[in-house]
């Protein structure tokens, strides 16, 4: 099974929605978020973006419960308060993919896997009778269920990533925070993992909240985007309303141009830096995409035919 492939209505995963409203984090006495909100919807993605610093990550994981607040309301569906959950009753809605987890050593893959039914199982392995169907259903979500008995640590960077969203998958939950889930993949797997997102939202109905840097990557995922700069939020809503040439240069302090991509009727974004407006030694400015790096080049070239010329 593919992600986005039909499942039984059994074996729907159902989302509901996470509020969570006046978030103030403080490290060291020092407040890093002030008063930020975040709403995820069933069905939907919601991506948080903004310049490194700017509380991305600390707002998604205190929302995981990961970081305490020192202020906050979190409520899960219509009015259940996030907070009061017992951890066991909070990982069976919530789950989250972190940053950086380490390669796991002396274990397969379904191993991995199988540890997304922790919540589940209980201290004493009481029985799980949808765990086994879980696993499997996360593993071929995924595209990993070929790899389901080979060793962890054999695996590339993009094929543990997919690994650890399986075992995320398999606790069947309805919102699922992933924070920078794309760091470190090439493009191609960085690609098919933003498409395996999109499809867990618009085939499963799952709540889906991910922080990314790539504007051009959080255009083309997020029905939703949460900007962020120096721990507060500064604006909320779809792409197109975000990601404004002014307020995107405001926000990274560096100007940026904002414009449709004709082939997928997507926004694009392009950053403008001093190689872009250095003048080449004719004189010129430099065309789009010419660097002072191809006029070297270029220059080169053109002495190399001239002695051509002469010789």
């Amino acid at each position: 099974m593919k992600a986005g492939e039909e499942l039984p209505q059994s074996a729907q995963p159902r989302g509901h929605t996470l509020s969570a409203t006046d978030v103030t984090v403080a490290y060291d006495g020092v407040d890093v978020v002030h008063e930020a909100s975040l709403q995820l919807s069933p069905g939907q993605v919601t991506v948080l973006v903004g310049p490194n610093g700017s509380g991305k990550s600390t707002l998604l994981r205190t929302v995981a419960r990961l970081q305490r607040a020192r202020s906050a309301a979190l409520t899960l569906g219509e009015e259940t308060d996030g907070f009061a959950l017992t951890p066991r009753e909070f990982s069976r809605r919530v789950a989250l993919l972190p940053q950086g987890r380490p390669t796991p050593s002396g274990l397969t893959v379904r191993d991995v896997v199988e540890f997304g039914r922790y919540p589940y199982r209980g201290r004493w392995g009481r029985a799980d009778p949808g765990g086994h169907e879980a696993v499997e259903r996360a593993l071929r979500m995924t595209g990993v269920a070929d790899l389901a008995e080979r060793g962890a640590e054999h695996l590339s960077g993009g094929q543990l990533q997919r690994v650890w969203l399986a075992g995320c998958l398999a606790q069947d939950t309805g919102v699922l925070l992933l924070d920078e889930p794309t760091t470190y993949l090439d493009l191609r797997y960085q690609v098919e993992l933003l498409d395996l997102i999109r499809d867990l939202a618009d085939d499963h109905g799952i709540a889906v909240g991910v922080v990314l840097h790539d504007l051009d990557q959080a255009a083309a995922v997020a029905d939703r985007i949460v900007l962020l700069r120096s721990g507060r939020v500064i604006a909320d809503g779809e792409p197109e309303e975000v990601l404004t040439p002014e307020r995107l240069s405001d926000t990274y302090g560096i100007r940026i141009e904002v414009s449709t991509d004709p082939s997928t009727g997507r926004l694009r974004t392009r950053a403008i830096g001093r190689h872009h407006t250095r003048r080449t030694p004719d004189g010129d400015t430099p065309r789009a995409g010419h660097t002072p790096r191809n006029d070297k080049h270029n220059a080169r070239d053109a002495h190399s035919e001239r002695l051509g010329a002469t010789s």
